[in-house]
């Protein structure tokens, strides 16, 4: 994800994106824990996506 895409997005767009991924997070932590996980790669790229959709929620709060 891009933080290019993430300026364009609505806030609602965000917020559902946001709630997405932190439920795909959650999945892969589980699986994780019961050693399912083969792509361990995958949960750090989306907590840095989680944080970048976050970064763009209070900019355009401020803003």
């Amino acid at each position: 994800m891009d933080i290019k895409e993430l300026r364009k997005q609505t806030p609602d767009v965000l917020q559902k994106m946001l709630a997405e991924s932190l439920a795909r997070l959650q999945e892969l932590r589980f699986q994780l824990a019961s050693h399912q996980v083969k792509q361990v790669r995958e949960i750090r790229a989306l907590r840095r996506d989680i944080a970048r959709i976050r970064a763009t929620q209070g900019h355009q709060r401020s803003a």
